[in-house]
């Protein structure tokens, strides 16, 4: 896989190819290659979590100085989903360049989805650690940062769980809490089950490949339930 195709793509030279490579390596794809020289990349996805969460918080912040921490927290969390991730790793070509078990390879949907997402994450921990936060910064900018007007006026923003949360407090004076309720499947293909309460009362449950996906399907069902979602 010649990963220069990437890089030109992108935009970007890397001076360590491998951590380049290292990115867009999958758990799966070791179990098959026992001899590849590279670990797989959730520790890059770690790192790159929080590089990307610090620069879109940095940007929002100076960006928008009249809006008060809600709205910027709301505008932050729309940016910085899987569902966003993976939907700008899918327009920049990622699918081409993954290394995955056969397996893995044949899987779509939800499953392939989580995997760009995380690859976008890794991609930023590696480029943090190649060239440091400028290039990062630039990267989050171009192709991230871009989907804010639209997200805004769209007011897509506004997820299941911050109108749960609101329609609670207003409705029943109650802040709803989330707690997982079951957790399936191997590590890095896990199933959460997510329960959404209002006290100690059990509202409604979601499911998802990670806590966040779950716990926004628990609160948009809860909305259904309760009739808040008009």
């Amino acid at each position: 896989m010649d990963f220069e195709v990437l890089e030109k793509k992108l935009g970007l030279k890397f001076k360590d190819k491998d951590i380049l490579k290292q990115a867009f390596t999958h758990r799966s794809y070791l179990n098959e290659n026992p001899d590849f020289k590279l670990e797989h990349n959730e520790r890059l996805e770690f790192l790159g979590d929080a590089v990307i969460e610090l620069i879109v918080t940095s940007h929002l912040y100076k960006d928008y100085p009249e809006k008060a921490e809600g709205d910027l927290t709301n505008w932050r969390a729309a940016l910085v989903n899987a569902k966003m991730m993976t939907s700008v790793a899918e327009g920049l070509g990622f699918n081409d360049f993954l290394l995955l078990s056969r397996g893995e390879a044949k899987e779509g949907g939800k499953a392939r989805a989580y995997i760009l997402a995380n690859t976008f994450e890794a991609l930023l921990g590696a480029m943090y650690l190649d060239s440091g936060y400028k290039s990062c910064d630039e990267f989050i900018e171009k192709h991230l940062l871009k989907n804010l007007p639209e997200i805004i006026k769209e007011g897509s923003y506004r997820d299941s769980k911050s109108k749960f949360q609101e329609e609670a407090q207003e409705k029943v004076s109650i802040t709803p809490n989330y707690k997982v309720i079951k957790e399936t499947g191997p590590d890095h293909d896990k199933i959460f089950v997510v329960g959404v309460f209002l006290g100690e009362e059990l509202i409604a449950e979601g499911k998802g490949s990670s806590k966040q996906e779950a716990e926004e399907a628990a609160a948009k069902s809860a909305l259904e339930i309760k009739s808040w979602d008009k």
